[in-house]
């Protein structure tokens, strides 16, 4: 199989690693990825796992983390429903030049909603009137960056303006669910490191690839929709 070209990420595989299972969605018609209405239904509707004795979540240093959020954005078209990625500045010190949600740092005192959205208002100028929260996806963990990183679900009304950042934000782009479900886009590896082999999840488009903790919430999202 053709995969689609994908970006110029700079992906550091290990050298021991191997191929993962392709996951059930792959070969279907995706029609639940399509439906607007179920897709919102099925993302308010998850229940997020806390679960602080996971693998993931147990680690020593995941004590230490610092809160981030991230704003999975919702927006229907007429491809159907579409969520908003960016592609981070290069001269950033974690994670350069990688698609990522807009989000950051949730600040003392702020919620993690309110992080995601303040944080997706000053990175491309989402209007946060137009922004409506129905949920999270689990957390998760980064430990380049030192981050537990909580997911928050949000439609948006209409077809949004956006306003970049330049000094955080490259690029701006809204990918329809369907797309990322196509066997020439996603796959996904096991790489082998000493705490344990790690699921890598890859979304390649005609331009851009997309893995990491993107990668991983942007799994995690089509598992919920499509379960």
């Amino acid at each position: 199989m053709i995969r689609r070209r994908g970006g110029n990420q700079v992906i550091p595989r290990p050298t021991q690693w191997r191929e993962g299972e392709s996951p059930s969605w792959l070969a279907s018609s995706n029609q639940k990825l399509r439906d607007h209405a179920h897709v919102l239904k099925a993302l308010a509707s998850h229940v997020v796992d806390r679960n602080e004795d996971s693998v993931e979540m147990s680690q020593e240093w995941v004590n230490t983390a610092r809160v981030s959020s991230v704003l999975v954005a919702i927006v229907e078209t007429d491809e159907g429903p579409n969520v908003i990625l960016t592609r981070r500045a290069d001269h950033l010190r974690n994670h350069p030049g990688q698609i990522s949600f807009p989000g950051g740092r949730v600040e003392e005192s702020e919620s993690v909603h309110a992080a995601a959205v303040r944080e997706a208002h000053e990175e491309i100028g989402l209007n946060p009137e137009h922004v409506h929260i129905i949920g999270e996806l689990d957390p998760l963990t980064t430990f380049v960056s030192n981050s537990l990183i909580i997911p928050v679900v949000a439609r948006v009304d209409g077809i949004p303006s956006f306003v970049v950042q330049e000094t955080e934000v490259a690029r701006v782009f809204l990918i329809p669910l369907h797309e990322l479900a196509r066997e020439d886009t996603y796959r996904n590896e096991w790489w082998g490191r000493p705490q344990g082999d790690i699921n890598i999840h890859f979304f390649e488009l005609d331009d851009e690839t997309v893995w990491g903790a993107t990668g991983r919430i942007l799994r995690q999202l089509i598992d919920v929709v499509t379960a």
